[in-house]
């Protein structure tokens, strides 16, 4: 690591998330207003969550990867950004949406500027909660008091609640996650070469050095079967939600946790099987919309007793990110963050 590892401007011995920790430790430290991210599996949303941020993964297809990166790791990761308000969510998705030549497919564009959405009323919804596990990890007491808070404002706001059970199953996930892992051994063995440098455990943590090592013998035919697994969760998450507007869910099941651990790549026993099901244990609320191609936000509408971030995630239907400009707006104004400062933040000693 050429910087060491990134903290957690909230509490330094903490993790900011990944993989765009750096860009939110710098916004939520007052570095900058907004920087950029990508999302592949939650990297978006799990620092804005446990940095105090505003981030948003839009639709598969809102934002374009060209000229050069058009429909990245299959669809799977988008680039955004993380910010501080659903103000400059809005703005930033007038900036940067729209096609490129090249692109595999042209979503359906928003009838108006998102900005324009920030003056419109919601309307009623239903709203799906997510008040259970969905994944290994336990929920943290206080992310729960957290979801039904924000269930209890919504239903305020006049929505139709109701509780939902897990679209998905862990396995499936971390199925899938090992698998576009795989898919990247090519490319990691290209990087490689291009930069004069030899793949091994100089050069690669422990964790990815074991996951290269994985993808590089395994049958054509493997391809086939993760894509596979791709089309079957997706299936099964849009018939799960399909009645619901809006999803209300954790993004992550707790606050922002230590360094170290099961969790770092830099671990040197854990095999890429356990690594992968524990990432998808980790990540069970944010990871399946990225198989899904659904827009989701975190929002950080709570605090724990320590002074740590809760982030909330809000999902919306394939396309209809301006339903989540509204909603965000109106949670934003119910349950402000503007006030919260985390400890370490640039200009103050």
């Amino acid at each position: 690591m050429l910087t060491g590892v990134t903290g957690n401007p909230w509490d330094l011995t903490r993790t900011a998330g990944g993989s765009s920790a750096g860009a939110a430790a710098a916004v939520a430290a007052g570095i900058t207003p907004i920087a950029s991210s990508s999302d592949g599996g939650g990297s978006t949303r799990t620092p804005a969550a446990w940095c105090g941020l505003v981030g948003l993964n839009p639709s598969r297809g809102r934002i374009s990867g060209g000229p050069n990166n058009q429909d990245s790791a299959c669809g799977f990761s988008r680039q955004f950004v993380v910010c501080k308000t659903v103000r400059d969510m809005a703005a930033a998705l007038d900036v940067f949406s729209g096609p490129y030549p090249g692109d595999p497919f042209v979503i359906v564009q928003p009838d108006r500027p998102h900005v324009k959405e920030l003056t419109q009323a919601t309307g009623r919804l239903r709203v799906g909660v997510a008040r259970t596990k969905w994944g290994a990890v336990e929920l943290e007491p206080e992310v729960s008091k957290a979801i039904d808070a924000t269930a209890a404002v919504l239903s305020q706001m006049g929505h139709l609640l109701e509780d939902i059970h897990p679209p998905h199953t862990s396995a499936d996930y971390s199925s899938i996650l090992l698998g576009m892992a795989d898919f990247r051994t090519s490319w990691l063995q290209n990087a490689a070469r291009l930069m004069g440098r030899e793949i091994n455990a100089e050069t690669l943590e422990p964790v990815n050095l074991k996951l290269h090592e994985h993808g590089r013998n395994l049958p054509l035919s493997h391809a086939s079967d993760v894509h596979e697994t791709v089309r079957k969760m997706r299936l099964q998450v849009g018939e799960a939600i399909r009645d619901f507007d809006i999803l209300l869910t954790p993004t992550m099941p707790s606050r922002a946790i230590p360094h170290g651990g099961i969790y770092c790549a830099t671990h040197p026993t854990i095999s890429a099987e356990e690594y992968m099901n524990a990432d998808a244990a980790l990540y069970q609320y944010v990871g399946l919309f990225n198989v899904t191609g659904q827009p989701a936000v975190s929002l950080p509408l709570a605090q724990s007793d320590d002074g740590l971030p809760i982030g909330i995630q809000i999902v919306a239907r394939f396309g209809d990110e301006s339903t989540l400009v509204r909603v965000a707006r109106d949670l934003e104004d119910a349950l402000p963050w503007r006030h919260r400062k985390p400890r370490i933040r640039a200009g103050v000693v």
